[in-house]
């Protein structure tokens, strides 16, 4: 669920809490009222503690920029080689990341939970953390050659962990086949 949904979930389900209080102000209350505005009333504190740690999710995010691109964008389906169309993706990024240095740029490599095919590990690859972090690795030489501070820059594969698609449709996988570039920092 993201932030903006969260906080708008927040703000409909502080109406109910709202209301029950402005009622209550009404009239006199007998034994249910006061059971509706207790339960309210522990609901709205509920809410205002996700809304605290929405708001301290947003400052983090606000500090970090995230890049995300299609792994099958990036590479051919059972390859960590980089394909013209996913270069031309990257230069752009490049562009945009060739001048930090006080910041920590991580390349996370995501797959599906799909089996590696025969060909892979032909190549030595037994997991789909082995695939996500050569393709990481991949992305982040790339990177490198094309200027990004090699000191402030790192990969790391996360294989099918932290999907953010259901594995059980072909949707779901091409979005978590996914390559996240997470810039951490001040960014100068």
């Amino acid at each position: 669920m993201t932030i903006s949904a969260t906080i708008g979930r927040w703000f409909a389900a502080c109406a109910v809490p709202l209301c029950v209080l402005v009622l209550a102000g009404c009239g006199a209350m007998d034994g249910s009222d006061q059971t509706q505005l207790q339960q309210a009333q522990a609901k709205n504190r509920q809410l205002q503690a996700e809304n605290a740690a929405l708001q301290s999710q947003l400052a983090q995010q606000q500090q970090q920029n995230l890049y995300t691109v299609a792994a099958d964008l990036l590479f051919a389906p059972g390859s960590f080689d980089i394909t013209s169309k996913g270069r031309a993706a990257l230069d752009d990024i490049a562009g945009k990341l060739r001048g930090l240095k006080n910041s920590k740029i991580v390349v996370y490599g995501y797959t599906d939970n799909a089996k590696l095919g025969e060909g892979l590990m032909k190549m030595g690859l037994k997991t789909n953390v082995d695939l996500s972090s050569r393709r990481a690795d991949a992305v982040v030489n790339y990177l490198r050659a094309q200027g990004i501070n090699p000191g402030i820059i790192a990969a790391k594969g996360r294989g099918e962990t932290h999907p953010v698609g259901p594995n059980n449709t072909a949707a779901g996988r091409a979005q978590n086949r996914r390559i996240e570039i997470a810039v951490e920092g001040p960014g100068n």
